[in-house]
């Protein structure tokens, strides 16, 4: 059976932010934030738009795309860390939103690499026979735990969404290979903080690992699908910082021009990063049928995942 993507959809908030917003009460610049991170704005949800509203936005448009029904769905499973609440899940909010019934409903936390899980989880329900239509989202509201005291963290996360529907695709299409991993000993580098629940991190140790883990598993996903670089069409990294992204991509031998880079406009949106980069070039036309693309993501735990997919249906 070949799983893959049956419909895909994104959302991003309407309210821009721009590096200028940030030296009225930060030490910082918008020449210093571009240069380091690549970052020229990102968009915030307002303080009344929770984690599950942006889900399902993305949502409505994936069900659409894939020409079925909500009804059609038989489990949900969202990547996030950034809950409406502690618990029910966001899964189980979305549930009701969507109208679906009392289908399996779950979020899954991997962090910035939540979306590679949630996709890989997705397509094993599937490949059970179980499952056909399994709703996969991957949504973040950053900007509600970013410490904006903090001159490395403030600048650099967003808010969005992305959905797909995973499902059986035709020959030839749909998840090739994979690669998961994580390194619990990393933790202390970047988390949530227990009594400020913002975010924390060690800048310097979090850019060593993504450097290093983004092109090893990207390597890895790509050999596992017995392809070569060359094979590849489209390299779509989670959007954490340019520099970073840069490394992953020399290190997996892809030319500049098959890079995805989304990070200009959203910033790091954690588990929403690589779905909103899809979206990207699908509506540039940068991303068509049949190409050969690689997702990679890391994220806190540590965490990381590369797949690699054959678009379309």
């Amino acid at each position: 059976m070949n799983v893959g993507i049956k419909g895909f959809g994104a959302y991003a908030p309407s309210k821009v932010i721009d590096n200028a917003y940030f030296e009225s009460f930060l030490e910082t610049s918008d020449e210093w934030i571009s240069k380091m991170t690549g970052i020229k704005e990102r968009r915030w949800a307002e303080d009344d738009e929770d984690t599950s509203d942006m889900a399902y936005k993305a949502s409505l448009e994936a069900i659409e795309d894939a020409g079925i029904s909500s009804k059609d769905i038989d489990m949900i499973i969202v990547a996030t860390s950034t809950g409406d609440y502690p618990f029910p899940s966001v899964a189980n909010i979305l549930q009701e939103k969507l109208d679906i019934g009392k289908v399996a409903s779950v979020d899954q936390l991997a962090a910035c690499s939540g979306f590679m899980y949630a996709m890989i989880n997705a397509k094993q329900f599937v490949q059970s026979g179980d499952y056909h239509n399994v709703l996969v989202v991957g949504v973040d509201k950053l900007s509600k735990i970013t410490d904006m005291s903090d001159r490395s963290t403030a600048v650099l996360f967003g808010d969005g969404a992305g959905a797909a529907i995973i499902g059986e695709v035709s020959e030839g299409h749909g998840i090739l290979s994979y690669e998961l991993g994580s390194d619990g000993s990393g933790g202390k580098y970047l988390y949530q903080d227990q009594d400020t629940h913002k975010i924390v991190m060690n800048g310097r140790e979090v850019f060593k690992f993504a450097v290093r883990i983004m092109g090893e598993a990207s390597n890895k996903a790509v050999e596992k699908a017995n392809l070569s670089p060359d094979d590849i069409d489209l390299f779509i990294p989670h959007q954490a910082n340019i520099r970073i992204m840069e490394s992953a991509r020399l290190r997996l031998g892809i030319p500049e021009e098959k890079m995805s880079v989304s990070v200009d406009k959203y910033g790091n949106t954690s588990a929403a990063s690589i779905p909103l980069s899809i979206d990207q070039e699908l509506k540039n036309g940068k991303l068509k049928d049949g190409d050969t693309i690689v997702l990679v993501g890391f994220g806190g735990g540590l965490t990381w995942g590369a797949i690699t997919l054959k678009w379309g249906k």
